[in-house]
């Protein structure tokens, strides 16, 4: 790499490290200022119903998942900064056009183009924190970008919702798009310096890169079973005598954010294994307490846990995947990673929704809880700690950094 060796290496939030940070904040304000608007533009403007707004979260996560074989050649090509760039234009084209949605069909298109601008946003910024990462930081390097992702769907409805008011669709999705071109043009202010290109022939498109296969299907076991919190515990809260679920994700993001924070080295301090075992058993424990204790305080116990869980998983399986590949091979490896990400949505959605709907919610519970245990199995069989296979030196000339 050409970033020099010495006390530049030993930093973390660097300049650069700030400015891809805030590219990818900008970039989930668009998402989530969008989120909110969808379920009403669907059922009520579309007239779709909620199956309808179901076919826009499988068109989002399909176009996310399809795409991912070609970011790593296409970074290869044209470096991590210009995806980031046309992948939040992307995004703004998109959403310029959806006020405009004649039908459910037109939309789901602009859902699909959405889903790709997304992806290729967050695996071009996932894979220059990376390179910014020093070896061994690398974990506390994926926190701090998380924290931009929370902060950024955090706020996102927020601002979202009073650009909607009384179902000012067309006016809403405007103001997304202008977050989004804002984050495009952000990404100016990463320097050209930080951005890896390839020369030579263009590499072949990747499937999955091995790599990323077993943090792969970790990650997606955490994320299916988070799956069952998110999806039951508005019904489960209300059922205990809450007014509503509000309060309990608050809990589970303030909790998540303040480790994310301030607990960002934690991965590194203790093992990555050990961080990602800590993180399902947490899963497990926060899961089975809301399938086993229909009490409020189980509930609001469940979302601390719950939030802990989640905040202790992500940043040790990224860590792993980047530390097991060579530089020139970390877009791939990454994009296929992030890749889990939807594949644990749908997987748990579907499944856990099933177990749901024939046993009860409190059993869509149990059912995260299953998930969880899954992945800690994964976790130990097939992830043994071990330190990173490659030294940060670049091996092959032909990916310099500009």
């Amino acid at each position: 790499m050409s970033i020099e060796p010495g006390a530049t290496r030993e930093r973390l939030v660097t300049g650069p490290f700030i400015a891809v940070t805030t590219a990818l904040f900008l970039q989930f304000m668009f998402v989530g200022m969008v989120i909110v608007i969808i379920p009403r533009f669907v059922e009520l403007h579309l007239g779709a119903g909620e199956f309808g707004i179901g076919l826009t979260l499988v068109a989002f996560a399909g176009a996310a998942v399809a795409c991912r074989p070609a970011i790593g050649p296409l970074s290869d090509r044209f470096g991590r900064r210009a995806l980031m760039r046309v992948g939040a234009l992307m995004c703004a084209g998109a959403a310029l056009l959806a006020g405009l949605s004649p039908n459910l069909a037109v939309f789901l298109a602009l859902r699909a183009v959405m889903g790709v601008g997304e992806a290729v946003v967050f695996v071009a910024a996932s894979s220059l924190i990376a390179d910014l990462s020093p070896e061994g930081r690398r974990a506390e390097g994926a926190s701090y970008l998380s924290v931009a992702v929370f902060t950024g769907v955090g706020i996102g409805p927020l601002v979202g919702e009073w650009f909607l008011g009384d179902d000012h669709y067309t006016r809403t999705f405007v103001a997304a798009a202008v977050f989004a071109v804002i984050g495009a043009l952000s990404v100016f202010r990463v320097p050209p310096r930080v951005d890896r290109v390839a020369e030579g022939p263009p590499r072949r498109f990747t499937l999955l890169h091995r790599a990323a296969l077993w943090p792969g299907v970790v990650l997606a076991c955490a994320i299916a079973s988070f799956a069952s919190f998110a999806a039951f515990i508005p019904d489960h809260a209300r059922s205990v005598g809450l007014a509503g679920a509000g309060g309990l994700f608050a809990v589970y993001s303030g909790v998540s954010l303040v480790i994310r924070i301030f607990g960002a080295r934690i991965p590194e301090m203790i093992g990555l294994r050990t961080s990602a075992t800590i993180a399902l058993a947490s899963l497990a424990v926060g899961l089975a307490l809301l399938a086993a204790v229909p009490s409020a305080w189980a509930l609001w116990l469940a979302a601390g846990i719950t939030g802990a869980g989640m905040a202790l998983n992500y940043p040790p399986l990224w860590a792993r995947v980047v530390d097991s590949v060579e530089p020139h091979e970390r877009t791939a490896a990454v994009s296929s990673f992030t890749m889990f990400f939807e594949v644990g949505n749908i997987v748990g959605g579907l499944s856990l929704g099933i177990v749901a709907e024939l046993a009860g919610k409190r059993s869509g519970f149990a059912g995260g809880v299953v998930m969880a245990l899954i992945g800690l199995v994964v976790v130990w069989t097939m992830l043994p700690e071990r330190n990173p296979a490659h030294a940060e030196a670049p091996t092959m000339p032909s990916a310099p950094i500009r």
